[in-house]
C-alpha cells in the first residue's frame, strides 16, 4: 500500500514538471499520451494491481482512480486554456481592416503568339473559312509525297526534318492538313490550318518548333486574283488601312505558280526603314495556285476545279507586328516580356 502511494505521490509531481512550460495544445496531447495513453505511467499503475494482496485491491483501486481523476482534470482545464489562447491568436492574425484599400488583384495576359492566332482566325473565319487541325505526328506520305515534294528534295533530308520512324516524322508544314481535307471532302472547300510545325533550324529569327497558319481554297473558277484579294484584306486586318501587298515568283512543289507575298512596310509607309531594310516592303508568307498533281492525287478534277493555298508563320507575323527582334522571346517564358501584350 505504502509503495503504492509513493508511486502515486511521484507520477503527480512528474505531471506538474511536464506541465509547467507547455504553451501549445499539440505538445499538451503528447505528453498526455506519455503518462495516461497505452504504456503510460498512470495506466501501468494500474496493471500493478494483479500484484497487490486482495485485501487491500480495493483501497489501491480508490487510490488509482482517484489519480485518474486528478490527471484528466489536470490536463484538461490546461488543454482549453491553450485552445483558448491558440484560437485568440488565430483570431489576431487573421484579423482584417475592412478600411484599408483592398489588394490589387495581378491579372496575366495572352502569349502573343495566342493573340496573332485569335485574329488571324477571326479575319479568315470572317471570309468563311473554316477551321481545321492534323496531326502533329504525320507519315511521310502527307507531310511530303502528296504534296509533290520529290524523293531527293532537301526538305526531306534528316538534318531538316524530325523522324520518328522511316515514315513518321514531326510534320515541318500544316500543308499535310489540306490533303487529308482534300481526300475526305470535295469542293467547295475553304479550310484554316493553324498547328505547331517542327523544323530542324534554330537562329535568332527560327526555332525547332514554331506555328503555322496555311489557307486552302478550292473551288471553280478560282484564279490567282482571288487569292490577290484576300490577301489584300487580310494585310489591312492585321496591319492596318492603307497596306499593300504584292507578288513575287517563287516555287514551292504543291503550288504553281507559286508566289512570295510582301507587304508594303507598315512602319514607314514604303518609305524605308530598319525594319523593311530599306527597300519598303517586308515579306510575310508564300501562297500559289494549287498544283494540279496535288489535286489530281486527292481525287480532284484539276480541269474542272482550281484552288490556292497560301501559309505564314504565326510567330512571324507577331515579331513583324509588335516589333520582336528575337525570336527566342516568344518561348522563354519572361513575364517581364510577356505582360506587355495585355489586350
Amino acid at each position: 500500500m505504502q509503495s503504492v502511494k509513493e508511486k502515486i505521490k511521484e507520477i503527480k509531481q512528474h505531471i506538474e514538471e511536464a506541465l509547467e512550460n507547455v504553451k501549445l495544445s499539440k505538445k499538451l496531447y503528447e505528453i498526455k499520451m506519455k503518462f495516461m495513453g497505452k504504456g503510460g505511467e498512470v495506466s501501468d499503475l494500474s496493471k500493478s494491481m494483479r500484484d497487490v494482496p486482495p485485501e487491500e485491491r480495493p483501497e489501491v483501486g480508490k487510490l488509482i482512480n482517484e489519480l485518474k481523476v486528478w490527471s484528466d482534470g489536470k490536463f484538461s482545464e490546461l488543454d482549453e486554456r491553450l485552445k483558448a489562447e491558440e484560437l485568440k491568436k488565430r483570431y489576431a492574425e487573421e484579423t482584417v481592416d475592412v478600411t484599408m484599400p483592398a489588394k490589387r488583384a495581378a491579372y496575366g495576359a495572352l502569349h502573343p503568339n495566342t493573340l496573332i492566332r485569335n485574329e488571324l482566325v477571326d479575319v479568315f473565319s470572317g471570309m468563311g473559312f473554316e477551321i481545321f487541325e492534323g496531326p502533329e505526328i504525320e507519315n511521310d506520305y502527307y507531310n511530303f509525297t502528296a504534296l509533290n515534294t520529290p524523293a531527293d528534295h532537301p526538305a526531306r533530308d534528316m538534318q531538316d526534318t524530325f523522324y520518328i520512324s522511316p515514315e513518321l516524322l514531326l510534320r515541318t508544314q500544316t500543308s499535310a492538313g489540306q490533303i487529308r481535307v482534300m481526300e475526305k471532302k470535295k469542293p467547295p472547300i475553304k479550310i484554316l490550318s493553324p498547328g505547331k510545325v517542327y523544323r530542324s533550324d534554330d537562329d535568332a529569327t527560327h526555332s525547332p518548333m514554331f506555328s503555322q497558319m496555311e489557307g486552302l481554297v478550292v473551288d471553280e473558277g478560282i484564279a490567282l486574283s482571288d487569292l490577290k484579294g484576300m490577301l489584300d484584306e487580310f494585310a489591312r486586318k492585321i496591319f492596318g488601312e492603307g497596306v499593300k501587298t504584292r507578288l513575287r515568283p517563287s516555287y514551292f512543289p504543291f503550288t504553281e505558280p507559286s508566289v512570295e507575298v510582301d507587304v508594303s512596310c507598315f512602319a514607314c509607309g514604303g518609305a524605308g526603314c530598319r525594319l523593311c531594310k530599306g527597300t519598303g516592303w517586308i515579306e510575310v508568307l508564300g501562297a500559289g495556285m494549287v498544283n494540279r498533281r496535288v489535286l489530281e492525287g486527292c481525287g480532284i478534277d484539276p480541269d474542272k476545279y482550281t484552288g490556292f493555298a497560301f501559309g505564314m508563320g504565326i510567330e512571324r507575323i507577331a515579331m513583324l507586328k509588335y516589333g520582336i527582334n528575337n525570336m527566342k522571346l516568344l518561348f522563354e517564358g519572361d513575364v517581364r516580356f510577356l505582360k506587355q501584350f495585355k489586350d
